[in-house]
């Protein structure tokens, strides 16, 4: 039976596991506890959920035995941990993280002379949520999973790990890591910085009463999702990508300053084309599961009474279809509809859809 341990065991981490024990073979797991002096919550809960088989606080010990080690911490402790296991691995296992960034650990693995022991991973799916109890067996499911070997990487053990990404229900994508580096901060690094200073501009821009804050729900609040992300994975991007966003950055920039000119000489053509070339663009992005994942969701008008959430929570409930966030939307201005369900698939989405309909529920969709 396949061993494979994990380092770092938050919303990418629980998620690959959970998809890994629903498995029809599922693996041995055993998850790291850094702090061996201190229980870990969300290990001891994945180990009573069955997601984990043992806990260990010994790296040296425990480790040297598994297949496949996947490294979920911040991207520069995975760099860490990557020094620590050098001495550790069996010749055959197979070492991959999950972080968005792969340049300098791939870097790391060629210093210590893993190369041949290391392949680079990127799930390209997630959440606004962190942590363990985030985590979904279903989060992967026909995401986009990046690998990046490096030229020493043996021809079996990608072949391996691509099996596995591929039961997980994910699908691998194989990159090099310099180009993942600079797609990953054109589509999601730059996009999420964006977010945050945007939210921060509105913070820094709302008086006592925070009138703005108030307001801003709708499209704003949508196109700031990802602002909400881990701070601390975020940092670490920024410190380890640096190349690629700032590269990326200045290209932004100076849309933004083109931009700012059009609107002071009221460049009216310029303005309809950015607008323009933006939505036809946008409509040939195809709706799957990326960087920036598509939301499942749906918009419904309801009566202003008391139980109309939970009739609709309990018709869903009792078809099996599983909700992932629900919740009323005050500002109307962007959307339509009054109640707002997000789903983990889309098939579950146009289920409710169709059941929703047939009990007579003005349904809105986006």
């Amino acid at each position: 039976m396949s061993i494979y341990g994990f380092i770092g065991f938050g919303l990418i981490g629980g998620s690959i596991a959970r998809a890994l024990k629903a498995l029809p073979d599922p693996p041995v797991i055993i998850s790291y506890n850094h702090n061996n002096k201190k229980a870990n919550a969300s290990l001891n809960d994945a180990l009573a959920d069955g997601v984990i088989d043992f806990i260990s606080t010994d790296l040296e010990q425990d480790f040297k035995q598994c297949d496949i080690i996947f490294l979920c911490a911040p991207i520069l402790k995975n760099i860490e941990y990557l020094k620590c296991l050098k001495p550790v691995i069996k010749e055959e296992c197979i070492v991959t993280d999950v972080g968005s960034v792969k340049g300098n650990i791939h870097e790391a693995a060629k210093q210590l002379m893993l190369s041949k022991n290391f392949i680079g991973g990127h799930p390209m799916a997630g959440s606004e949520k962190t942590g363990y109890h985030s985590s979904h067996e279903k989060l992967l499911e026909n995401a986009y999973y990046i690998l990046t070997p490096s030229a020493e990487t043996p021809s079996n053990k990608l072949t391996v790990l691509t099996d596995v990404v591929t039961k997980m229900g994910a699908i691998p994508i194989i990159l090099d890591s310099k180009e993942h580096d600079m797609i990953t901060a054109t589509i999601s690094h730059v996009p999420h910085l964006i977010a945050a200073e945007l939210v921060n501009l509105v913070k820094d821009s709302d008086d006592a009463s925070e009138k703005m804050r108030m307001l801003a729900a709708g499209g704003f609040k949508d196109i700031t999702r990802i602002a909400s992300s881990s701070p601390v994975i975020w940092q670490n991007i920024c410190l380890t990508n640096a190349k690629s966003i700032k590269q990326i950055l200045s290209r932004y920039m100076s849309s933004l300053a083109s931009l700012y000119d059009a609107i002071d000489q009221k460049d009216g053509d310029y303005l309809f084309r950015i607008f323009e070339e933006a939505g036809t663009y946008r409509s040939q992005i195809p709706n799957s599961n990326g960087l920036l994942n598509r939301i499942y969701e749906v918009f419904i008008d309801i009566t202003d009474e008391a139980g109309a959430i939970a009739i609709i929570a309990t018709l869903l409930g009792s078809n099996q279809i599983s909700i992932k966030n629900i919740g009323i939307i005050h500002n109307r201005e962007f959307e339509q509809g009054v109640l707002r369900i997000e789903f983990y698939k889309d098939e579950e989405k146009e289920k409710a859809v169709r059941l929703l309909k047939a009990h007579n529920y003005t349904i809105y969709e986006r």
